[in-house]
């Protein structure tokens, strides 16, 4: 097992923080030490890159509850919990948090074991930890990281640690004691053992020493591993000594309880591995990105161009027909033939019709060319075609382009006008 830190946060934050660096392999104390208070959090930073952390926190914080809750479903058992203990509870459930252990069904029929938790102290604890840089999968109670007692009835486990005693009285029972009130809650435990004593052996006669030793065997085994204040009013069983912290550390068990669970579960880190794997799916994805908005660009270049060419046969046809007010490029074919038709017989054979119909994609091939008069005799068939160019190759594009198309043509003659090259063609099919 790896090197791993243990910190025990306070209640407040000015009380001391204790720590221990343990190692599982070896069972033995890196380092420890105590911070003065929750502002030296971040001078564990260092110590925990690379181990795993786990956090105390106080059972005098943690309410440690065991019920019998009626129901099969877990959830629906966890539901009604906050609700069965709304009047046993100092503050409104609301205030509250829930966390529940991993124990099963107890000699008398509990079946379900919560830790209840001031909400607000946990976001504490919590934000203390984020401003120190520290991160951690478990939060434990103190008492519940102390030794649990097995094939021993009525024996308890106990050390001091600061200004406070913890004492673990069952697999879901214990009590964190500050020094001061531990010697009146020792003198109670006493009286109620006493009581106990008494009321079973009520009109019995016994020694006064044999009574006393019975008395002495109605307290539970305190299994103590630091020196305790009134011990004469306890049944003591020394232990050798621990550092409080290596004792937690020793008995811990994570899956007992954790009180990061629900709103605190805290989410796990990517790995190194899944964070190489989305930096390259993000690159992929950015490639992609860049790939459809260059084909999207292509794409509207092209339809820009489209947008171009039908606007110029548009014009074409408005220089051939002014007196036409509406033109669509879906409706101009048919709107020829209606004009064909208008010429009379001559026009019935639609010669001009396809003749235009094969001179288009050579426009659209040469977006420099615009036609200035279009010109068809239907005896010859034969178009012929008044242009404008920017240059005299571009009267060489458009030719080739209708060459391509099967059609011959004759280039006439070209003159400069100004900023533009006025040209004739005389095609035939």
């Amino acid at each position: 097992m790896a090197e791993t830190l243990f910190i025990r946060l306070p209640s407040q934050p000015q009380d001391n923080i204790p720590w221990l660096i343990w190692s599982g392999a070896n069972r033995e104390i890196i380092a420890s030490g105590e911070l003065g208070h929750v502002g030296q959090l971040a001078e564990l930073s260092e110590k925990a890159q690379n181990r795993p952390v786990t956090v105390f926190v106080p059972g005098c914080d943690v309410s440690l509850r065991s019920l019998k809750v009626p129901g099969k479903s877990g959830r629906a058992v966890r539901l009604a919990v906050p609700y069965m203990l709304e009047d046993d509870l100092a503050q409104d459930v609301e205030q509250l948090f829930f966390a529940y252990g991993n124990v099963k069904a107890d000699a008398r029929g509990n079946n379900c074991f919560a830790a209840v938790v001031d909400r607000g102290q946990m976001q504490l604890w919590q934000s203390w930890l984020e401003e120190a840089g520290l991160r951690t999968k478990h939060i434990i109670p103190d008492v519940l990281a102390m030794p649990l007692i097995d094939g021993e009835e009525n024996a308890w486990s106990a050390v001091g640690l600061g200004e406070q005693t913890l004492v673990r009285q069952g697999q879901w029972q214990g009590v964190c004691l500050d020094n001061n009130i531990w010697p009146l809650i020792c003198e109670k435990w006493q009286q109620a053992a006493q009581a106990q004593h008494e009321d079973e052996d009520e009109g019995a006669q016994a020694a006064e020493d044999g009574e006393e030793n019975e008395q002495d065997s109605d307290l539970p085994v305190v299994h103590a591993y630091s020196a305790l204040d009134c011990a004469d009013k306890l049944n003591i069983r020394s232990q050798p000594e621990e550092l409080p912290l290596a004792l937690l550390a020793q008995n811990v068990n994570p899956g007992l309880v954790n009180l990061l669970q629900g709103e605190f579960k805290q989410a796990e880190p990517r790995s190194k591995a899944a964070t190489s794997w989305l930096w390259a799916a993000g690159i992929a994805a950015f490639a992609l990105l860049m790939n459809v908005g260059i084909k999207g660009a292509a794409l509207m270049q092209v339809s820009n161009q489209q947008q171009a060419v039908e606007q110029q046969i548009i014009d074409t046809y408005k220089q051939a027909f002014p007196a036409t007010k509406r033109v669509r490029v879906t409706t101009i074919k048919s709107q020829l033939k209606q004009k064909l038709a208008e010429l009379g017989p001559g026009g019935s054979k639609g010669g001009f019709l396809e003749m235009l119909g094969k001179v288009q994609p050579a426009f659209a091939s040469v977006p420099g060319m615009k036609p200035a008069s279009i010109k068809f005799d239907s005896k010859r068939q034969e178009l012929r075609l008044q242009a404008l160019a920017s240059d005299y190759q571009q009267f060489d594009k458009f030719k080739n382009a209708l060459e391509k198309s099967r059609l011959t043509v004759n280039l006439g003659a070209q003159s400069n006008q100004g900023e533009q090259i006025s040209g004739s063609f005389s095609i035939k099919g």
